[in-house]
């Protein structure tokens, strides 16, 4: 016999000072946000355009409007985003911080992983 599933709806907590900030990333087209990493995990949600990132270890992932991906956290997992489309890319990024914890500086810039070549992204090859 199959068992009934439901939902339940719950309201939005108001949003309160102790709470992590999420932030909006706008990257225009033909824009590159660098090389880069980050001290905590990100949890991200592309909200418009398509966004490709090139990962630490050379591998390219694309990710289209209404999908979602984590960065991990640390200096073992640079890369780079770049918007290779014709419309802004925004993305919504949440920290994974404890209450109340101030993320800054956001990225942490860092040189290209080796053999990257400047094609991936000119402005921030090297």
């Amino acid at each position: 016999m199959l068992g009934l599933r439901t939902t339940t709806i719950r309201p939005t907590r108001a949003r309160t000072a102790a709470a992590p900030a999420a932030r909006e990333v706008v990257i225009p087209p033909g824009g590159c946000t660098g090389w880069h990493y980050h001290r905590v995990r990100l949890n991200a949600v592309v909200l418009a355009g398509t966004l490709t990132r090139v990962l630490h270890d050379h591998t390219v992932e694309v990710h289209r409007a209404g999908t979602a991906f984590v960065e991990p956290a640390g200096i073992r997992h640079i890369h780079l985003g770049h918007n290779l489309g014709s419309e802004p890319v925004v993305i919504h990024v949440t920290p994974a911080l404890p209450a109340g914890t101030a993320l800054t500086p956001f990225a942490i810039p860092a040189p290209a992983p080796a053999g990257i070549t400047p094609a991936v992204c000119r402005a921030h090859a090297a």
